[in-house]
Parts: C-alpha cells; structure tokens; sequence
C-alpha cells in the first residue's frame, strides 16, 4: 500500500478525524486536514481519489475502502506529487510521536498468508507438518 493511503489510515484509526481531547494532538489533526485539503485542492473536492478519502472516514473499517483509496491514490498520481507525499510523511511521522506509538497498518489478501510486525515472525506451512505444532501421539 502507498504511504499516502498508509497515513491517512493511521490518521483515521487514530480517532483523528473526530478530534481530540489534549492540545498537543491538535497538532495532528491540523497535519491529517492539511494533506486532505491538499488531496481535494490539487485533484478537485469531487474527484475520485477525494470521495475515496471521505469513504474511508465514513467506514474505516472496511478494507475495501482502503483498498479503493490506495487504488485511487496510484490512479491519479497523489503518489508521484512531492507535496503530498511530504505532507504524508510528516502526517505519519506525528503519529508516531503519539504515546501509543502509533499504529502499524498492514493489508493482505490472497491464501497462505503470514504476517509479522515489529520484531516477530510469522509462517504458514503447506503440506509440510511444523515441528513446533506436532501432535503428542
């Protein structure tokens, strides 16, 4: 997934766009509304990728909605303008900065998938019996 759509995710999942209760995070929903008005401004408040924004919001849960975003994103090349992939970064970096620690976002989809985060492992094991997981006989 792009960045852009990684943080605007964050952002949403971070309970950003319906505000906050300590001033020091203000900050945070200024960055996240400054790179959705810089979407809107440069490809138009009702051009796909900007409803693909709204939708999210709407429905942050809905990894087809996310999905469509990044989808969107790619098409009309929020990925490649510097300004927006600046405002992006900075967006992700403040999320990071919260005492959570942000939050770590990952989408998957096919069969046989493993995912990991941080410093851990993950594996998926096809027709081969993991020796970790044998049955006591």
């Amino acid at each position: 997934m792009d960045p852009i759509s990684i943080a605007i995710i964050a952002a949403i999942s971070a309970g950003l766009v319906k505000g906050v209760s300590t001033v020091g995070e203000n900050v945070l929903v200024d960055a996240y509304e400054g790179l959705k008005s810089l979407i809107k401004r440069k490809f138009g408040h009702e051009s796909d990728v900007a409803k693909a924004v709204d939708a999210v919001e709407a429905k942050p849960d809905s990894a087809g909605r996310q999905q469509t975003l990044s989808e969107e994103i790619v098409a009309a090349k929020a990925d490649q303008d510097a300004e927006i992939v600046k405002a992006a970064q900075a967006l992700q970096d403040l999320i990071k900065s919260l005492p959570s620690g942000g939050q770590n976002i990952q989408q998957a989809q096919g069969s046989y998938i493993a995912q990991a985060q941080d410093h851990s492992t993950s594996s998926v094991n096809i027709g081969t019996p993991n020796p970790n997981n044998t049955p006591k006989g």
